[in-house]
């Protein structure tokens, strides 16, 4: 949906490990996304027709999803008809789109070419957040990087 949208956004979170093969559970999907203009108003229209709303925000809030919107805020917790997404303009360390982009990879994620935090550098970034849940999920992301070095694949 956001990937065939050309939409420019990387993949984080806990499915960016299940895509480096983590078998961890997460209820959400999270994206550091570009902040250019361009890009904004496509995530607008890529998100508008699955209802994006405020994750945690009382019904009936008024909130409009659009570029403008965007533009304002950095990092939105959403809920929407496709399941909880959060958008990230900047992650804690990593920092913006344009700071991780080049250090990542693209990898298939349930069939689509989709731009991924290299597993270095989504430990470092789940590190940095500090966060239990984090914390729990390092050690396994570490094992697989580990892995992968013995292996060479990395």
């Amino acid at each position: 949906m956001l990937v065939g949208s050309g939409v420019e956004l990387i993949l984080i979170g806990g499915v960016a490990g299940f895509a480096h093969g983590s078998a961890r559970l997460t209820q959400d999907i999270d994206f550091v996304y570009r902040r250019n203009e361009e890009n904004l108003m496509r995530l607008a229209e890529a998100l508008k027709p699955h209802h994006p709303y405020l994750r945690g925000a009382p019904p009936g809030l008024p909130f409009k999803f659009d570029a403008e919107t965007l533009k304002r805020g950095l990092n939105f917790t959403l809920t929407s008809d496709l399941g909880d997404i959060d958008l990230l303009g900047e992650v804690t360390g990593g920092g913006t789109y344009e700071d991780l982009a080049p250090q990542c990879e693209k990898l298939d994620v349930y069939g689509q070419p989709v731009l991924c935090l290299t597993l270095p550098l989504l430990i470092a970034t789940k590190r940095a957040a500090g966060r239990p849940k984090d914390f729990e999920a390092i050690a396994e992301l570490e094992a697989l990087e580990e892995e992968r070095r013995a292996t060479g694949d990395l």
